[in-house]
């Protein structure tokens, strides 16, 4: 049985019953209408036979709503090549390529093709690989491998501009043959989304206050803009007592504000938590099955090349990204920074207005 047949089998047994009984209103009240409906299904078929009592319920599409058929085979294709991508990546992806299409638009054609979450996406890609024998690429083979999502931790940050506040973790990359445990200090602009990695082969006060002193720090110097703040969790390589502890040395001679995260809630640090799950999923889980690595330079060197990619070229769907890449709204976003420490260097330019620049950062 076809789906016109299902439409319309319910409507032609009440005018059969009707005939049967001779009775319109038993027919009714045993099949559930109204003696209105009978009457309106018998006219209709009467003048267009079954044809007529299929129209009368099939629900037509306004097709002047629906999406350039290019638009939605690019969205479905894309759903395939990187099922693990949120609506809001898609869409940014598609405009470098000159698609535009809203977030709440490829979940329409997601929906429309039962594609709507992670899992739907992960079956059509194997239904896919099944059909047509095709070889996996990296993003398709990292999708499949990681059908269990983490939840992301949730919680918003306070931040005004570029350098107001940095999120500093580290993160446990593995135990290598040859070079032995290997630790990553990432450190995250919390406005811009500009992030930076450095890898060590232990985790101590000095290595946490090396990438700062060697990468963090100088680069911004560079853009003329001051690190204010920065997070970190309790570990023991951010925390500790100011005379004997590296760390909170370094940061205090730096004159930045140190903050730490809520005993036993990571997600309070959760820009660097989801920062780590992206550098997993899309660089180390690539890069360990592609070359088997025996220094920490080459690593290194790798990590590198994916951050550049991070910054320069991957659209971010941050809170003041808005889809464009973390360098991106840092050049965008950078006037405000300067706006400001400029605004806070006048008032501090005088005695007299001292004490007024003390109330607006403690740190001046």
């Amino acid at each position: 049985m076809n789906l016109n047949q299902k439409i319309i089998k319910p409507k032609l047994g009440l005018l059969e019953l009707a005939k049967r009984l001779g009775n319109v209103s038993s027919a009714c009240k045993t099949m559930g209408y109204s003696r209105d409906s009978y009457y309106r299904f018998k006219e209709l078929y009467e003048k267009g036979g079954e044809e007529g009592l299929y129209e009368l319920t099939r629900r037509k599409p306004i097709l002047a709503n629906r999406v350039d058929p290019t638009i939605e085979k690019a969205v479905l294709n894309m759903a395939i090549e990187y099922p693990a991508y949120g609506q809001e990546r898609v869409s940014n992806e598609l405009k470098k390529q000159g698609i535009l299409v809203s977030a709440g638009g490829v979940r329409s054609i997601w929906l429309r093709n039962d594609l709507n979450n992670l899992k739907k996406r992960l079956t059509a890609l194997e239904a896919k690989m099944a059909q047509d024998g095709m070889v996996l690429t990296e993003a398709q083979l990292k999708a499949l491998e990681n059908k269990k999502q983490l939840q992301e931790a949730h919680g918003e940050i306070e931040t005004a501009h570029p350098g107001y506040l940095g999120c500093q973790d580290t993160y446990y990359v593995g135990n290598f043959k040859g070079i032995g445990k290997v630790y990553g200090q990432t450190y995250i602009d919390s406005y811009t989304r500009v992030a930076e990695a450095k890898l060590y082969t232990e985790k101590t006060a000095i290595t946490s206050a090396h990438i700062l002193n060697e990468r963090v720090l100088p680069w911004y110097a560079e853009q003329g803009i001051p690190v204010l703040r920065i997070m970190t969790d309790r570990g023991t390589e951010y925390k500790g007592t100011l005379e004997n502890h590296a760390y909170e040395l370094f940061l205090s001679v730096e004159r930045i504000e140190h903050t730490t995260t809520k005993a036993y809630s990571p997600q309070t640090n959760g820009m660097c938590e989801r920062f780590h799950k992206t550098m997993k999923t899309e660089f180390y889980d690539t890069a360990m099955r592609k070359k088997i690595y025996t220094s920490l330079e080459e690593l290194q060197r790798d990590l590198d090349e994916w951050l550049y990619y991070y910054n320069n070229e991957r659209s971010h769907s941050g809170k003041y990204c808005y889809g464009k890449t973390p360098m991106q709204t840092f050049k965008d976003s950078k006037h405000l920074a300067l706006e400001k420490n400029n605004e806070l260097l006048y008032l501090s330019s005088t005695p007299d207005r001292l004490e007024y620049a003390d109330n607006l950062h403690p740190l001046l």
